[in-house]
């Protein structure tokens, strides 16, 4: 018997569940779960009191983006139909801000890129070369044991 770790079936419940409610059969074929035990996964989610489910990040997103469109008091009304604090909401968009943001601001330069690819070049020859070195180094062992063994037998006799 299987035994799947509490984030595990909590990421795989929070897809079952608003605002994702993916269907049960996908989510099964998605985890490799059985239908049965997701079942049970979700009416134990459902039995918690609603603070303590799990978001995923695209449930989180679309939750941004929904609550984005709206105003204060049609917002409030979503946090409590959904079990989320306004704050928890500001926290996700500020996430997915900063998310969006980062791949600008990561991404190398062209010149840099260029000069990554030269000592990756440089770092794979001078490691072919080592591993010739240890080869030979290697095989020169071995024939100096040979040859230590075959004079050594020769001297006893």
């Amino acid at each position: 018997m299987a035994k799947y770790g509490q984030a595990f079936k909590d990421r795989a419940v929070a897809r079952l569940l608003p605002p994702e409610s993916a269907a049960l059969e996908d989510v099964a074929r998605e985890v490799g779960v059985g239908v049965g035990t997701l079942e049970r996964w979700r009416s134990d989610a459902l039995s918690r009191p609603a603070r303590e489910r799990a978001w995923t990040a695209a449930a989180r997103f679309d939750a941004v983006l929904t609550a984005a469109a709206t105003d204060e008091a049609a917002k409030s009304a979503w946090c409590r139909a959904n079990g989320v604090y306004p704050h928890e909401l500001a926290s996700w968009r500020q996430s997915a801000t900063q998310a969006l943001a980062e791949p600008e601001e990561a991404r190398a330069s062209p010149q840099q890129t260029q000069q990554d690819r030269r000592r990756i070049k440089e770092l794979e020859r001078e490691l072919r070369r080592k591993d010739r070195a240890l080869a030979e180094t290697a095989a020169l062992l071995v024939l100096s044991k040979k040859v230590a063994t075959i004079f050594s037998t020769g001297e006893d006799e």
